[in-house]
């Protein structure tokens, strides 16, 4: 199947039925430009669709993919309520952001979700698809420690979010990973917060918006402690 058949419209999908069920991407229009958000979105929140609105924007991309990871190289997916539900809350998240779709591609992987292979099986689907790949300043840095990191400045463009009054890209530009700088806005918020309050029971419809809200009040999502567990190597 075409990996871009996992691109999720609204509406399509359910966490207990199949994870390919919606129309690739062109079926609405090209997708020469393509943006991958990659992270477990755990749950996603607003913060994650603020940098994938404003990525678009800002670099001109057609459509941009959030890819909730299987399993994260880096670490552990902490809490994880199932990869299924994950899809869902991104599905959720997305429904009414214009140009913002959510893509399976990883979930359906075996193994650590390597970034190298996710890039490697939509260019061999799409060999001219140019591919920006959107990461935050946090792990910039970490880009040579990354999976085959030396196949990836050929895969796609790496485009870094920057904090208003952060260090300049050039303070985390990595050797050879040539970087493409998306200043934008702080926002307070964070999956680990949302959890966090979640367990709480305090309120996180302003966080993650009231559909991924409803969603996880309505399975029972984050209300207890993770259970610790090591980080992938």
């Amino acid at each position: 199947m075409d990996p871009l058949d996992h691109a999720l419209a609204p509406g399509a999908g359910t966490p207990s039925g199949p994870l390919h069920q919606a129309p690739r991407p062109g079926a609405e229009g090209s997708c020469a430009r393509l943006g991958v958000l990659g992270g477990t979105f755990n749950p996603p929140h607003r913060g994650h669709l603020a940098l994938a609105r404003h990525a678009r924007r800002e670099l001109d991309l057609e459509r941009v993919l959030l890819m909730p990871a299987r399993l994260s190289p880096g670490k552990p997916v902490e809490d994880d309520p199932s990869p299924k539900h994950r899809l869902e809350l991104c599905r959720l998240a997305a429904a009414d952001v214009e140009g913002v779709g959510v893509c399976a591609l990883e979930l359906e992987r075996d193994g650590p979700s390597y970034t190298v292979d996710t890039l490697r099986t939509l260019h061999a689907a799409h060999p001219d698809a140019d591919l920006t790949f959107i990461l935050g300043a946090d792990v910039a840095a970490t880009l040579p420690a990354w999976h085959e990191s030396g196949e990836l400045p050929v895969l796609a463009r790496f485009a870094v979010a920057l904090r208003v009054g952060g260090p300049p890209i050039t303070e985390l530009q990595p050797t050879g990973f040539p970087l493409v700088p998306l200043r934008m806005p702080m926002i307070e918020v964070s999956s680990s917060l949302v959890r966090e309050r979640v367990r709480r029971g305090l309120p996180v419809e302003e966080l993650v918006g009231p559909a991924v809200a409803s969603y996880i009040a309505a399975h029972g999502l984050y209300r207890t402690a993770p259970a610790a567990t090591g980080a992938l190597t």
